[in-house]
Order: structure tokens, then sequence, then C-alpha cells
């Protein structure tokens, strides 16, 4: 549209489509699943050393935004996660929550 002009804001600077704090915006890297780079066929809940990657410090699993693996993978590492902690290969609370018990009130 020829004859526009920007729009100024107060200052008498021009504003196109710039963040108010100036500057460039950050996008992030895209992160990649690694079971699809190491072509993994089955995530097996045998291995709990390699699921703990995928636990949080509060025992909750992580999600994809933040691991990077895609949905297809993800589906079946939460599986696998659950199937491990349900045959005690892995806890469902982490150790810093878990209530102690001492031999004291075990004897009341």
């Amino acid at each position: 549209m020829p004859g526009r002009r920007p729009v100024k804001s107060a200052k008498g600077k021009s504003s196109q489509g710039r963040k108010p704090g100036g500057g460039r915006r950050f996008i992030p890297k895209r992160k990649v699943c690694s079971f699809c780079v190491a072509h993994v066929e089955t995530i097996e809940y045998k291995d709990p050393a390699m699921l703990r990657r995928y636990i949080s410090d509060r025992g909750k699993i992580e999600p994809r935004r933040r691991t990077g693996t895609c949905a297809k993978h993800q589906r079946a590492l939460a599986m696998a996660i659950k199937r491990a902690r349900h045959l005690a290969m892995l806890p469902f609370t982490p150790e810093h929550i878990r209530p102690v018990i001492s031999s004291r009130s075990l004897q009341d």
C-alpha cells in the first residue's frame, strides 16, 4: 500500500513489529527426539536408568516440550515408566517426599 506510513509512538520512534523493550526475539533451537535419532523400535520398561532421564525430581513424567521426544515415543515412554513403577523398578514418589518410618513408631 503506497502512501502508508508507520505508526509513531509517543517518543517519536516507529513501532514496526518490534517489542517495546527493543532487541531481537529469541527463537529456541528445535529439539530432536532421541528415540527417532537412535532408531529405537520399542522402549523397554526393564531399563530404569534410561527411564530416569524422563522423570522430574518430583517424580513426574517430563512433558514433550522439555524432553523433545515426538508424540509417538512420548506415549510409549509414559507407558514404559508406568509399567516400571508398577513392578517397583522406579519409584512413584521421590526419596525426599516419602515419609520416614522410624522403628519407634512400629513398636507402638
